[in-house]
């Protein structure tokens, strides 16, 4: 079952879903041929779920999507690319665990505003 947290990124929603995001976006490139993506998914979809308030977490298929993992030089998955705006401001390659991906995230996030 699909997780409603985890976003579908593609090529033809890549600028409006993730460039023109405001609030941090992180793209994990990847394939369900690829094993280490296999491995990485279920931790995508796990802080898609933690940081559903606070940023969009989502997945976009190198295989059926080759326009956008060319542009920013994809060469192995998985990869991921955390964008601010238009920007990308953390990348990593290669399966991770949770506190890598909280290091990741964590800096970039907007401080709740207190009353």
């Amino acid at each position: 079952m699909a997780n409603p947290n985890t976003q579908t990124f593609t090529d033809d929603n890549f600028e409006a879903d993730v460039l023109r995001s405001d609030v941090p976006v992180l793209v994990d490139f990847s394939t369900q041929r690829c094993g280490g993506c296999r491995q990485l998914a279920p931790m995508i979809d796990l802080m898609a779920n933690e940081y559903a308030d606070k940023a969009k977490i989502g997945k976009l298929d190198v295989e059926s999507n080759v326009n956008t993992p060319t542009r920013y030089g994809i060469q192995r998955i998985p990869t991921l690319l955390l964008f601010k705006g238009s920007d990308v401001v953390e990348q990593r390659v290669g399966p991770i665990g949770k506190v890598e991906l909280q290091k990741m995230l964590d800096p970039h996030l907007q401080p709740m505003e207190t009353s």
